[in-house]
């Protein structure tokens, strides 16, 4: 098709790879980067990016996966929520058969009875509420920059049609805060990044300045074939160089200064603050909050939740691979009890999934 084929073109891709082959000569050493999307962590493996490149260039897949680096402990709180009488619970698919303590998921909940409900937008919140009478319909708000701007759509329209029985369970994040920790890691030895190209399309370039900062090579990439290799060359090309910056090669679709629109509406009805990450902890400011003058639509506002016991599942290496000090094959549970068809831990639920992305496409 019209501007697909292009970014698939195997001359293309030839030439390129043979420009980092020659870049990483010259450089003379081994190099790690790391993507943090999940569109791109599955975009490598399904074309197999990693097995053309040279053997001195290492990919590490990072916390791109909104799904997979929620907490056990917001997965438990959702059961909870989702569990309550009286009440509709609305969440994108990937989220219902994330598992919590003990190996409980929506998905199973659901089939014990409970009314939840797969969305494939926000906006499917309203009208759920509009038909659901005096029942609650309580949204899950899951995703990083890209989703959250939808989400606080949904709230304001909410708002404005007066619809009094919506709230919403927010678990988004915001990359940049991750970032951070990352780069600060000891375990660590990074050369770069490959930044995520939807979610630099709502903040821009200019929120991973840390990142040129700290010494580490930055590009913005798209998710074809092209794309990537077209990134990995300019990553190389900036430690080559020694120059490093944050730069943009999905250009067709990312601006240095973001979706400033998109963004006014995700400050508007969202705050910062402290958020918890499976594998990373708990992040300063890394979670997006309902401000207080719209804390009707706060779903822990309006519902009690009680003090949660919640354990991981024994074994599961998710939270070290999601941090990039593992791989999925040095999981004792990858391809043998963790499998798509079984999943143990969320990074083999998710399609975005750094497990799931192995497992399918090796």
């Amino acid at each position: 098709m019209k501007h697909i084929d292009e970014y698939r073109d195997s001359r293309l891709a030839g030439g390129l790879l043979q420009r980092i082959k020659e870049r990483a000569e010259k450089i003379g050493r081994p190099v790690a980067f790391m993507e943090v999307c999940g569109s791109h962590t599955q975009a490598i493996g399904r074309y197999g990016i990693r097995s053309l490149l040279p053997p001195g260039i290492r990919l590490i897949s990072g916390p791109g996966c909104p799904v997979c680096v929620t907490s056990i402990r917001d997965v438990d709180a959702a059961l909870h929520l989702a569990g309550r009488n009286n009440v509709t619970f609305a969440t994108f698919g990937d989220m219902m058969r994330v598992p919590g303590t003990g190996g409980a998921n929506l998905q199973r909940l659901r089939a014990a009875g409970a009314d939840i409900r797969v969305v494939s937008s926000a906006m499917d919140g309203v009208a759920l509420a509009e038909a659901a009478g005096k029942r609650e319909v309580l949204f899950m708000g899951i995703g990083f920059e890209t989703t959250a701007p939808t989400v606080a759509s949904m709230v304001q329209t909410a708002r404005q049609k007066r619809i009094a029985n919506l709230s919403v369970f927010s678990v988004h994040k915001v990359i940049p805060p991750a970032l951070r920790l990352l780069i600060a890691d000891p375990d660590l030895d990074l050369d770069g990044f490959l930044c995520p190209g939807h979610v630099s399309m709502v903040i821009g370039s200019g929120a991973y300045a840390m990142l040129p900062e700290s010494g580490q090579a930055a590009v913005i990439a798209g998710f074809e074939p092209i794309d990537i290799l077209e990134g990995i060359l300019m990553l190389l090309e900036q430690i080559e160089s020694g120059k490093r910056e944050v730069a943009i090669q999905y250009g067709r679709a990312v601006r240095p200064e973001g979706n400033p629109r998109a963004m006014a509406l995700m400050n508007e009805v969202f705050e910062a603050g402290d958020a918890e990450w499976r594998g990373l902890g708990k992040i300063g400011q890394s979670g997006l909050l309902l401000r207080g003058n719209y804390g009707e639509f706060d779903a822990l506002r309006r519902f009690s939740v009680p003090e949660l016991v919640s354990e991981e599942v024994p074994g599961c290496a998710c939270g070290d691979i999601l941090r990039g000090i593992r791989e999925p094959a040095e999981c004792p549970l990858f391809r043998c009890l963790c499998t798509p068809a079984n999943a143990v831990g969320p990074c083999m639920v998710s399609s975005e999934g750094t497990c799931a992305a192995r497992y399918r496409y090796g």
